[in-house]
């Protein structure tokens, strides 16, 4: 029976607070990895750098105030093309913050259906502009949120309007500083028209950046309605409009950052002014009062805020707050990986929901993460490409697996936003070397896997091939080798198709552990998020009903079961010890 509360509680112990010798007996021969997998938050690997847990003692009662830091509070603002969306991604990197745009607040909303989602719905569908209270309260309620009040938040491209900045003065909802993005209108009009379409291919060329092969395409291009130097030039004046309203809000705490540099320039500029921000809020927090609580008690119970990890993630279905915080963290590690020029990644997040071996999985919270990524990347100027294979084999051996049956057609009914993405950043498309065209800046693949009888290692590899350089991330991959005819498909060729899966490398992992042959309860967890270690897990009952989740050790490398056994029994870790039995099979074939 699965628990029945369906609370979200982050909670985290720290190492220290282990007590080996109050961990149950456990048969090590017992343990084993489940297929499901699940999600950290992105500060499991940070601690908060304010926390204080040093006293003064020059004078009898006189204690260094250990209330924490208040977190950073950002607003950032720029022009269409004006590389905002770069420097968010770089901004939450360094320093954590929830990233709230509301573009994406809009398509969550309207995707779950909420009370403001289908008023804004309602609005965007008769093509009109969504109403200032409807995003006003989206955005309040999202600040209102447990992870902005205790990581801080970016506020990305709002508000807008002068009625909009000041129904957030009127709620107390203030920055510490407003980032301006100033680009020169001539660079940012170049960068938005200088894209042509080819109605014949459906090609999206730019005729500096990426310019057509020959006169005759060249000849056929042309612009398209929202690519006009007219519409863009509108849209410029709007937005220099609606920033002249809003600038004696914020004159200030306003910071205007060149933005026609290399975006690490601009950013090593931003990260300045955000750390010494951080800085000051920290000088101001630490201050000596008389006090009498115990400091130390009192920073260690604030700790299980600055790391945690879902529990009750047995509980289905999972909450819209479970599963936006499961993409969150996997963009994160994905985009850390990508900056960092990784090109052949993987992502493993098999939650209950994204388990095809469970009666639970939901194709649905799988397209959803495809499309947090892709917008992602999108909104940042990449054209992405997301691709599901299509049927293998030939006559009555043709088929395809049955968890991808219907995945295309619904990622092209998705709603993609109201902003274009689909079609131009964005496309669908298959996996093998034809699909990779010229102008795509990477490939996310969903769910690729062997079907018994078939390979799909070839056209994957094929795939990656033509793409070169450019990223190719796998989305939940399968790609054991399954039996075929006379067990051919395990034989032929098989080293080479296990070298070729091992070169992906993991950017993201997560599995649950249990008992050998159940799913109930949770016995731990392994976690791991580019570019950090994987750290193991075990799941705790609490009196009040509730669980949390303490950290028992750390891995370089993926850790074996006899280590995680090792481990939960309070054993000291054996270095040489090898991987044994099925696991230590698996863990060579992955």
């Amino acid at each position: 029976m699965l628990a029945s509360s369906s609370s979200t509680a982050i909670s985290l112990h720290p190492l220290a607070n282990y007590n080996a010798s109050a961990t149950p007996s456990l048969n090590p021969s017992s343990l084993s990895f489940s297929s499901s997998y699940s999600y950290l938050s992105p500060l499991s690997f940070r601690l908060h750098s304010s926390k204080t847990h040093l006293r003064i003692t020059p004078k009898k009662g006189l204690r260094v105030s250990c209330s924490t830091n208040e977190p950073l509070k950002v607003m950032i603002s720029g022009a269409p093309a004006s590389g905002k969306g770069t420097q968010c991604e770089l901004i939450v990197q360094k320093f954590g913050l929830v990233h709230i745009s509301t573009g994406d607040l809009l398509r969550a909303e309207v995707s779950s259906g909420t009370e403001i989602g289908n008023k804004a719905k309602e609005f965007m569908n008769s093509g009109r502009l969504v109403p200032d209270e409807i995003v006003t309260a989206m955005v309040t309620v999202r600040l209102s949120r447990q992870d902005a009040k205790e990581k801080g938040w970016l506020l990305d491209g709002y508000p807008r309007s002068f009625a909009q900045a000041q129904s957030l003065e009127e709620l107390n909802i203030r920055p510490d500083i407003y980032i301006v993005l100033d680009v020169p209108d001539e660079i940012l009009i170049d960068r938005c028209v200088g894209r042509r379409l080819d109605p014949v291919t459906g090609k999206i060329y730019h005729l500096k950046n990426f310019p057509p092969e020959s006169e005759e395409i060249k000849a056929r291009l042309v612009t398209r309605a929202d690519d006009t130097e007219e519409k863009v030039k509108s849209r410029l004046e709007i937005y220099k409009q609606n920033a002249a309203a809003i600038s004696s809000t914020y004159s200030s705490i306003t910071n205007k950052i060149d933005g026609n540099r290399p975006k690490e320039i601009i950013f090593k500029d931003i990260d300045s002014l955000l750390s010494q921000l951080l800085k000051d809020k920290t000088a101001k927090s630490v201050k000596p009062v008389l006090q009498t609580e115990n400091c130390l008690d009192q920073a260690s119970s604030n700790e299980e805020k600055w790391r945690g990890i879902p529990t009750r993630l047995n509980n289905i279905p999972h909450s819209r707050e479970i599963r936006n915080y499961f993409y969150d963290d996997v963009l994160q590690a994905t985009q850390r990986a990508v900056n960092d020029g990784r090109t052949r990644l993987k992502v493993e997040i098999n939650i209950p929901e994204l388990n095809p071996e469970m009666d639970v999985y939901r194709i649905g919270t799988l397209m959803e993460l495809v499309r947090v990524i892709a917008l992602s990347f999108a909104d940042d100027g990449k054209r992405v490409k997301v691709c599901v294979q299509g049927s293998m084999g030939e006559g009555a051996l043709a088929g395809m697996p049955l968890q991808l049956a219907g995945t295309r057609k619904i990622l092209e009914f998705m709603d993609w936003g109201n902003y274009g993405a689909m079609g131009t950043f964005i496309k669908i498309g298959s996996i093998g070397a034809k699909e990779v065209d010229e102008e795509d800046d990477m490939f996310i693949l969903v769910a690729p896997q062997n079907a018994v009888g078939n390979c799909i290692i070839d056209d994957l590899r094929a795939m990656t091939d033509a793409a070169g350089k450019r990223p190719v991330i796998l989305i939940n991959p399968r790609l054991k080798d399954l039996p075929g005819s006379s067990g051919i498909m395990q034989t032929m060729g098989r080293d080479k198709r296990l070298e070729y899966a091992a070169s992906f490398e993991s950017c993201y992992f997560f599995r649950l552990l249990y008992y050998a042959g159940t799913q109930y309860p949770i016995m731990g967890a392994i976690r791991m998020t580019y570019p950090y270690d994987y750290e193991l897990y075990k799941r705790v009952d609490e009196p009040s009903g509730k669980e949390k989740y303490v950290s028992l050790s750390t891995f370089k490398e993926r850790p074996t079961i006899d280590e995680i056994n090792d481990a939960f029994l309070g054993k000291p870790r054996n270095k040489d010890k090898k991987a044994s039995g099925i696991w230590g099979f698996l863990s060579g074939v992955f």
